[in-house]
């Protein structure tokens, strides 16, 4: 089977929880014939192999367990310090990948702008084979309906959209301060060929 060339061997997919990029990683990953690894994963294998002491961010919700007791600015910071403290994990997957030559899509909340652009990743040179991509939802209400969509007989999320509105503004911010690419998630039945038009742009 033959997929279209692609520009970049890692391809790097943020945006905060509940946009809708997981379902264009998805496409993207079918697409172009390569692996798709969601950044969720490594959170919960670092969870379960690390103590408080070593990663405080990352359990932070084993003493904390109910966020309905937080104020939404409270639990957006702490999602800043869970991205911050897989950093570093995640320089060592995109550096993997590169070295191997296995390219990817990587998906979640906690790839930052910053991670996107560096020069290199555990010494290996970027030199152009790692993209990123935000995609974002600036409407909250809609963020409140995509969770209903996602987990009918919930309720009605408006504490977590709320949080995600406060962290998808804080990456939107950031993609444009490192000059990364985002893309509005509606229309949804658009925006997998809006993605495919700035890969092909690059």
């Amino acid at each position: 089977m033959s997929f279209p060339p692609r520009t970049w061997d890692l391809l790097l997919i943020g945006g905060a929880s509940g946009v809708g990029k997981s379902s264009v990683s998805y496409r993207l990953a079918q697409h172009f014939g390569v692996a798709l690894i969601e950044v969720d994963d490594f959170q919960t294998v670092l969870q379960h192999m690390t103590t408080p002491e070593q990663f405080p961010a990352l359990h932070f919700w084993d003493t904390h367990p109910d966020p309905r007791s937080l104020a939404p600015e409270v639990i957006f910071e702490q999602g800043k310090a869970i991205a911050c403290e897989l950093h570093p994990a995640l320089e060592l997957v995109i550096a993997n990948h590169l070295e191997t030559d296995r390219p990817a899509v990587l998906d979640g909340d906690f790839l930052t702008p910053a991670l996107m652009v560096q020069a290199a990743y555990a010494g290996c040179e970027n030199a152009g084979r790692v993209c990123g991509i935000v995609v974002d939802e600036p409407d909250e209400v809609q963020i409140v309906r995509n969770y209903g969509i996602r987990e009918p007989g919930v309720g009605e999320q408006t504490q977590r959209a709320r949080v995600s509105k406060l962290f998808g503004d804080w990456l939107k911010h950031d993609a444009e301060r490192f000059g990364i690419q985002v893309v509005e998630a509606r229309p949804w039945d658009t925006v997998f060929e809006r993605v495919l038009d700035v890969l092909a742009a690059r």
